[in-house]
């Protein structure tokens, strides 16, 4: 085999793994969460639809958006800084192109976070 051959297989088998992964910690997650609803039942709580809704569903942070505003303006500048780093001028506007689509989600999460209600 070529070298050539090996990219589209590590990608995918990559783009695998990471799939396998969350969703394995997501099994987790579940699972120990049933494993706590037993616990409570075996001691005699007594376990409300609120209650079960509550901690199966925790309530988000309040500054989730600004992480993950953060998170795509970092995105975005990795882009530009790896288009500034290939010396090709036809990369640098390719990755400049490719930048702009997480630099305007990460806008979009910040004015999120600034308008939102954190009461």
């Amino acid at each position: 085999m070529e070298n050539v051959e090996w990219v589209p297989i590590s990608m995918f088998l990559g783009l695998t793994v990471v799939i396998s992964i969350f969703f394995w910690f997501r099994y987790r997650a579940r699972r120990e969460m049933q494993q706590t609803f037993r616990m409570a039942l075996e001691k005699g709580q007594e376990l409300t639809p609120e209650v079960i809704d509550r901690l199966g569903h925790p309530k988000p942070s309040r500054d989730k958006d600004l992480r993950l505003g953060v998170i795509w303006l970092a995105l975005a500048g990795g882009l530009v800084l790896i288009g500034f780093a290939v010396p090709d001028e036809d990369a640098l506007r390719g990755l400049l192109a490719g930048a702009a689509l997480p630099f305007a989600i990460g806008i979009a999460y910040m004015i999120l976070h600034r308008f939102t209600d954190r009461d």
